[in-house]
């Protein structure tokens, strides 16, 4: 019971920090959308709304490829082998910071024919595509960002992120103000506030690590490090633009039913991505520890995370669901929001909110397999879960319409979770067959 208590303390003192960076990055859209809903309108609300699933194709690639690494470098430090983990931040920074320029600047020239053979609304398409332009100039700076945020989770530092995103949501939102309200850029003046706060942001971060711990300043080139860092992250990688560009797929059938819908169901997972942020980020707090534990060969320090996380994400997300279940409506309409479209994001809630409590559920069981290293079978999982919700989407339709988005993402989440179930049994018993 006190090594509960203990983690239990640790698992929320680690990730408060990260919850309320979320909440602070969050607020970069959130800042966008407010500003541009209540001084330009909805159309270009729905605009920005719109470039949402392209823009998060290339940051949650690169999102996925540090998630990867962060669970390798949490083994190291658990094993206190530091001289591992600055070999494995010397071998990924440059290529991290390469290769997601190259793809920053095909997708900056392709912005357009992508949004057009995404069936983008014609009355939001030239908004929609100066703001996503715009917006790709800022990913290889997140992509740099998330590297050395997800090695300061690695040692059991979450606060260095906060302080980074802190910094840039009041330079976000100042910049927003100016852009917008006061120079009237409109959408371009939205994403050149959110690019140029991004960069602040890493610089910073980059600073501080260094700046903190000698080990992270990086190391040599080693060939080995570099192969081993790829198997681990590749798989996340290739989960999260799979996820991205299902959600491309998801973005055209959302498209299908006209801007009013585009604009509640945009809106809608605006604030969605907000308030689940305490599940994701509980979730990295499960993963990062468990990867600690694993890395010091503790058996019972790893068990612990995984009943302490358990307990902690049913308190979260039994709040969450009741929230945003009877409050839903009320967020959206913050934004400018009204009439049909207002209506379609309560609409929205009420069916998604229910599904919480085994989302969060889920994600435990995958922070914990990640963190023994379980990565490549939690990505297969992953992708294959978003086929199931795409498939779902075209099969309700006739019967659900609207409801459709939010029924069949729920449904995919109950399936994860009965996958991850099974998965954490056979993981368990393969181990307990190894031992006799």
């Amino acid at each position: 019971m006190n090594r509960q208590r203990s983690t239990a303390g640790e698992m929320i003192a680690f990730s408060l920090p990260l919850i309320l960076s979320g909440i602070l990055q969050q607020l970069y859209s959130w800042a966008d959308a407010f500003i541009v809903g209540h001084v330009e309108g909805e159309l270009p609300l729905a605009a920005i709304g719109a470039t949402q699933s392209v823009s998060f194709l290339l940051i949650n690639m690169a999102m996925g490829f540090t998630l990867g690494l962060s669970i390798l470098a949490g083994q190291h430090f658990g094993r206190r082998d530091t001289a591992a983990v600055q070999r494995l931040l010397g071998c990924f920074l440059q290529v991290t910071a390469l290769a997601f320029t190259a793809l920053s600047a095909a997708a900056f020239l392709f912005a357009g024919p992508i949004l057009r053979l995404m069936n983008t609304p014609a009355d939001i398409l030239t908004d929609a595509t100066d703001y996503l332009r715009i917006i790709f100039v800022g990913v290889p700076f997140l992509a740099v960002y998330n590297l050395y945020a997800a090695f300061l989770r690695a040692v059991g530092n979450s606060k260095a992120a906060f302080y980074a995103v802190l910094l840039s949501s009041v330079s976000n939102i100042v910049l927003d103000v100016l852009f917008i309200a006061v120079f009237g850029w409109g959408v371009t003046g939205a994403a050149a506030a959110t690019v140029i706060a991004q960069i602040a942001m890493t610089v910073f971060i980059v600073w501080y690590a260094r700046r903190q711990y000698d080990f992270l300043r990086g190391g040599n080139f080693d060939r080995e490090t570099f192969r081993q860092g790829l198997r681990f992250s590749i798989p996340p990688a290739l989960q999260n633009s799979v996820t991205s560009l299902g959600n491309l797929v998801l973005q055209n059938f959302m498209n299908s039913f006209g801007s009013v819908t585009v604009l509640a169901i945009t809106t809608a997972y605006r604030v969605d991505s907000m308030m689940l942020l305490p599940i994701f980020n509980l979730g990295a707090a499960v993963s990062s520890m468990a990867a600690r534990a694993k890395g010091a060969n503790d058996a019972k320090r790893l068990r612990s995370c995984f009943v302490t996380g358990h307990w902690l994400m049913l308190a979260v997300t039994g709040t969450l669901s009741v929230i945003m279940f009877v409050l839903g409506a009320h967020f959206i309409a913050i934004f400018g929001v009204g009439g049909e479209a207002l209506a379609a994001g309560r609409q929205f809630f009420r069916d998604l909110s229910v599904f919480y409590a085994l989302f969060g559920a889920g994600i435990v069981l995958r922070s914990v397999l990640e963190g023994v290293g379980d990565v490549t079978c939690c990505s297969l999982i992953g992708a294959g879960m978003l086929g199931v919700r795409i498939a779902l989407s075209y099969m309700l339709r006739p019967v659900l319409a609207g409801r459709t988005i939010a029924i069949a993402e729920g449904i995919a989440w109950v399936l994860m979770l009965g996958v991850l179930v099974w998965r954490t049994w056979y993981m368990h018993r393969k181990k307990e067959k190894s031992l006799t």
